[in-house]
């Protein structure tokens, strides 16, 4: 569906214009005063506003706060003549996304209302993921819309409310721990203890001890009895992170524990009978583990009852936008900083990037972006070295200009280092690849429509 767009100036020519650059790619509206532009409001699902700041005795601050009123919200872009950071900073205060001074540059209001189109879509899928997460409290941090994530979300649902033991397996960084938390949260012993032990972090011995506790006298430095952490989780859950890497010896045990419900301290004989629901992760493949004889069949079996692959980043593209715009939310408050878009270049980048470090690594590079940037967006200079690959640039290849079936264009470096041939080669290889569609062709080499025909004009001329 063609989005929607509402200019409101109360000079025709600037009206005019701005609808001649624009119909293409939205459908347009145009209102000379206040009044004209809440009947349109009023009466179609308008995305865009795009208003003067001063129309005749009108005001686009009033507008703009009328606009804000309606069910339909429109993303709000100011425009005036007689701009100052006063204003900007009071449009903004009022919820405009952005404000654009006149004389205006055409290419740049495009990009803009793109981008605040990107904003509101953004918007209507967080709002939807905040109803389901109202429909099923403990999944807040589980966000996403990829079929992928969904699938996770589906047997977390449907897993929690029961004691089955669960297995969670996938690579670091794709929040394991995060859903352990959430079949803690939504299962029937939310309000008991939630109890962590990172098995990889500790020797065999104390591990032993960590999980199992001990008995006064039991080793040497064993002073008194300590309880272990299956006697701590009693009554709630027991999350076992990384634990493929437990020494076979205590996989006898734990075994016993989960067979049984009942676990020895060490230097004891006694059983201790304790009610714990378990819950394990690993970033190993332990049927292969299996296979190999490094991890014990029947306790593979025991553990995975119930078993949650979690995808990759990469294998769920989709859900970047949506955790990054989470993640800002977070380092924003968190920082005392004003929540800030993501540049297109950044944003471009954070889709491309192919993230080894999962979830977590976006995060992190969030994180960065929001401490390093002083500018009113975060920019691919605020990003991550490691995000943006250190090091020199590579060699290109000596072949033709080729734009792959994923869209994305390879250059050549031509025999002659000619900048104005280079960028012939592309829009004409982009052109191609869109089968003539300047808005498909203008995007593969991300620069604007209107800035893709000024330069097929001056190829002409």
């Amino acid at each position: 569906m063609t989005p929607t767009l509402l200019i409101a100036d109360d000079e025709k020519a600037t009206r005019d214009g701005l609808r001649a650059a624009l119909d293409e790619d939205f459908d347009v509206y145009l209102a000379s005063n206040n009044k004209e532009a809440l009947q349109v409001l009023k009466s179609e699902p308008i995305d865009l506003l795009l208003t003067d700041l001063r129309m005749g005795g009108d005001s686009g601050m009033d507008l703009l706060s009328e606009a804000q009123k309606l069910e339909h919200q429109p993303v709000t872009i100011m425009m005036t003549a007689y701009g100052s950071v006063d204003t900007a900073v009071e449009a903004m205060r009022r919820g405009a996304y952005h404000f654009v001074t006149k004389p205006l540059n055409l290419d740049e209001v495009e990009m803009l209302l793109k981008r605040a189109l990107r904003s509101r879509k953004l918007e209507v899928e967080n709002r939807e993921l905040r109803q389901q997460i109202a429909d099923a409290p403990g999944l807040e941090r589980l966000a996403g819309k990829s079929p992928a994530i969904q699938r996770v979300i589906e047997v977390v649902r449907q897993v929690a409310p029961t004691k089955a033991t669960v297995l969670i397996e996938g690579e670091s960084g794709t929040g394991k721990e995060v859903v352990a938390h959430a079949i803690h949260r939504l299962s029937g012993r939310p309000a008991e203890k939630l109890v962590i032990v990172h098995c990889a972090a500790l020797a065999p011995q104390i591990l032993e001890s960590e999980l199992f506790g001990h008995e006064k006298g039991a080793f040497t430095g064993a002073i008194q009895r300590r309880i272990g952490r299956f006697e701590q989780a009693d009554g709630g859950t027991l999350f076992l992170d990384e634990i493929g890497e437990i020494d076979p010896s205590i996989q006898v045990k734990l075994l016993r524990a989960l067979s049984e419900r009942t676990i020895e301290r060490v230097g004891s004989n006694a059983p201790v009978k304790v009610d714990v629901r378990l819950v394990a992760a690993t970033n190993k493949n332990l049927a292969a583990m299996v296979a190999r004889g490094d991890f014990r069949e029947d306790l593979y079996f025991r553990l995975n009852v119930v078993r949650i692959e979690m995808p990759p980043l990469r294998a769920r593209a989709e859900d970047i936008v949506i955790l990054a715009g989470a993640f800002l939310k977070e380092f924003a408050e968190e920082n005392g900083r004003p929540v800030k878009p993501l540049s297109d270049a950044a944003l471009a980048r954070l889709r491309a990037y192919p993230w080894p470090g999962n979830v977590r690594e976006l995060r992190t590079a969030i994180e960065h972006g929001v401490v390093m940037s002083n500018d009113p967006v975060i920019d691919l200079q605020h990003l991550p070295g490691s995000v943006l690959g250190d090091g020199p640039l590579p060699v290109l290849p000596a072949a033709p200009v080729t734009v792959l079936p994923e869209g994305k264009i390879t250059l050549a470096a031509p025999r002659e280092f000619n900048l104005h041939a280079l960028e012939t080669s592309a829009i004409r290889s982009a052109l191609a690849q869109a089968g003539g569609n300047r808005t498909r062709a203008a995007e593969l080499l991300g620069i604007s429509r209107r800035t893709l025909q000024r330069k097929l004009k001056e190829e002409e001329d």
